[in-house]
């Protein structure tokens, strides 16, 4: 399978070693392919192609929408809403807003009765939506190691098949899922992130995970 990650940043260039590690064929979208950040990552990760967000789109049979939240829409339109069309995309994106957290309590430009996730498979109605990823750091996306145990992902989407292939592909990756349902539950995992990052902006605590325990 053929895996477009649309964003270069820390999130993207975990994401696309871990595909490479798991044997697919990756490419790696970006505004500026010369970005030596960019550049250093190819070189690292040989086999791995780069382009345009578009070129990305195009070449991806699965789909990762890896950047900020307040430009996801923006990179949809510049990737071409045509080359989202009957594929699996996983989003990892989050509302987080400009305004800087309050006692490492991020501000969200979304509510509880609307996520970014609804809002870009409005945009994208023909396209598998899955959220995944978001409740994470990128140093824990792949292959992660806790003492208590395997580390749970929130999920949810539309499309029941997409979520099993995105299920799948977490579990290769070291993760249990947990299914919350159809679009409208990204309104409880996104802000997830923001539960997430308090230690983090507190403690200086990046490297945790979340864990549903069940009786």
């Amino acid at each position: 399978m053929k895996v477009g990650i649309i964003g270069s940043a820390a999130v993207g260039q975990a994401l696309g070693k871990a595909f490479l590690t798991e044997g697919y064929r990756v490419m790696i979208g970006t505004r500026d392919t010369s970005k030596e950040s960019v550049v250093k990552w190819q070189k690292a990760n040989p086999t791995a192609k780069v382009g345009s967000f578009k070129e990305t789109a195009k070449f991806g049979d699965l789909i990762v929408l890896a950047v900020s939240g307040d430009v996801a829409q923006k990179a949809v339109e510049l990737a071409g809403k045509e080359n989202f069309s009957n594929k699996v995309v996983i989003d990892t994106t989050n509302p987080i807003a400009k305004a800087p957290p309050e006692n490492g309590v991020l501000k969200f430009f979304t509510s509880l009765d609307r996520s970014l996730m609804e809002d870009l498979q409005k945009l994208l109605p023909e396209a598998k939506l899955v959220k995944a990823f978001n409740s994470i750091g990128n140093a824990v996306m792949y292959k992660p190691k806790f003492s208590e145990g395997t580390p749970t992902m929130f999920i949810c989407g539309n499309d029941d098949a997409a979520k099993k292939i995105v299920t799948d592909i977490l579990t290769s990756f070291g993760h249990e899922t947990e299914d919350m349902g159809k679009a409208e539950a990204a309104r409880a995992i996104e802000p997830l992130c923001i539960l997430w990052c308090i230690p983090g902006f507190l403690r200086n605590q990046w490297t945790h995970s979340f864990k549903l325990l069940k009786k």
